[in-house]
């Protein structure tokens, strides 16, 4: 079973090393990916692409992987939000959304990679 909603579309994301796909209801987006199957550098490489969609915008972001990253967590300012949610399968998901009114903002453009 896919942790991805089926009638998410494919898409292209500058940066990703695995597929992207984007759902849109209500005027919102949501992004997804799994890096589930992945090695670092994978899910802080693909977490840093989509993190950059968010900005400026109410859409949110879905990881999927095989344990939360808190090293990219620790990277991260007040500008972006996380949820963390433990699957039924063992992965987790992370919901990320961004915040534009936060007085820190994350810098991910010199983030070192890490799972």
């Amino acid at each position: 079973m896919s942790n991805i909603p089926s009638d998410a579309q494919k898409i292209e994301v500058e940066g990703a090393t695995v597929d992207y796909y984007k759902l849109a209801k209500d005027g919102q987006s949501t992004y997804y990916f799994d890096t589930s199957k992945e090695g670092p550098p994978h899910p802080m490489v693909n977490a840093m692409a989509g993190i950059a969609l968010l900005k400026g915008t109410n859409d949110t972001l879905v990881m999927i992987n095989h344990k939360a990253p808190g090293g990219l967590f620790a990277k991260l300012e007040d500008d972006v939000k996380y949820v963390i949610e433990d699957l039924d399968n063992g992965l987790v998901k992370v919901v990320f959304s961004y915040d534009d009114n936060a007085t820190e903002k994350s810098d991910l453009s010199q983030t070192s990679c890490g799972g």
